[in-house]
């Protein structure tokens, strides 16, 4: 899949890794292992059901207790599973500058098509330090990037100031934007060519009608197309149905993701019960208990039934 480069026309140049992509869980074994053959089935449903690009090893990945094998591994799984049909991120950021780059040159040797990068997390480090730590990162291959600003995680905030000298640099691309901060989005995306992707669900229309390029979701793991409708309306004109269809998702949305538990833990509690694959999470997070379970399993049906 051909997603960046300098000959790349308009619309690939403002949606790098498509529109609609899903923040993918990790299916693992019920033993606790990497189920790669679990994650080449979800892959090819989601994509078959409307996704056009993959975020692996984010923040619904569990990408904090699985190992860089397990990060190259997942991402020829899924590469080998979807071929051309979407674009595969892959998430390569910790803590450490040094690891950050090996885990970015491992993921373009397996076959990602770009790169999704969270700001350092727990050092917190001002805002020159983390500028030249995501320029090295974007050097160390030849992969577009994807930032990841989540400041609710990792304690530090992508400065707006931040995002436009960044956005000068040739493989720096998009943002995945958890800050909840529209203003700031629109002045990065007023001054700049990044594609913003809205990375909170509650937030994908509203960002989508305010210039982003789409949405990396993780409820996307659950009803890739009624997500997807929601942009194929705004696109075809039909603003009062993309509303609509955003509206309807929304009870699914605040059981998935505010509801006390992560999202990994309940979208897991409900692809389980779908008959899809999930399997556990790792420790320290801990599964769902059956009554949690059994509401967002009404919650989706009801959402389902329309």
């Amino acid at each position: 899949m051909e997603l960046y480069g300098g000959a790349a026309d308009t619309a690939a140049m403002t949606t790098p890794f498509g529109r609609a992509l899903c923040a993918m869980v990790t299916p693992f074994t019920e033993d606790g292992g990497l189920d790669l053959d679990g994650a080449a089935r979800l892959a090819d449903h989601l994509v078959s059901r409307g996704c056009d690009g993959l975020v692996l090893s984010g923040t619904t990945g569990e990408s904090p207790t699985t190992t860089d094998a397990e990060k190259s591994a997942l991402v020829g799984a899924v590469r080998s599973a979807v071929g051309d049909r979407a674009s595969v991120v892959a998430g390569v950021g910790t803590a450490d500058t040094r690891h950050t780059v090996e885990l970015a040159r491992a993921a373009e040797r397996a076959g990602a098509d770009g790169l999704l990068v969270v700001a350092p997390y727990y050092s917190r480090p001002p805002q020159d330090a983390l500028e030249a730590h995501f320029r090295e990162v974007a050097d160390a291959s030849e992969l577009p990037v994807m930032l990841y600003d989540i400041p609710a995680r990792t304690g530090t905030r992508i400065a707006p100031a931040t995002l436009v000298r960044l956005a000068g640099h040739p493989r720096i691309v998009a943002v995945k934007d958890c800050a909840h901060d529209l203003l700031g989005t629109q002045r990065v995306l007023a001054r700049t060519g990044l594609a913003y992707y809205a990375g909170c669900d509650e937030e994908n229309l509203a960002w989508y009608a305010s210039g982003a390029a789409g949405y990396v979701s993780t409820v996307a793991n659950l009803v890739p197309e009624h997500l997807r409708a929601v942009l194929d309306a705004f696109d075809a004109g039909r603003t009062a149905e993309a509303a609509r269809l955003q509206a309807a998702a929304a009870e699914l949305v605040e059981a998935v993701m505010a509801a006390g538990l992560p999202g990994t833990v309940t979208v897991k509690a409900l692809l389980g019960g779908l008959g899809l694959p999930a399997g556990p999470v790792r420790a320290p997070l801990r599964p769902a208990d059956r009554a949690t379970a059994d509401g967002l399993r009404a919650v989706y049906d009801r959402l389902a039934a329309g």
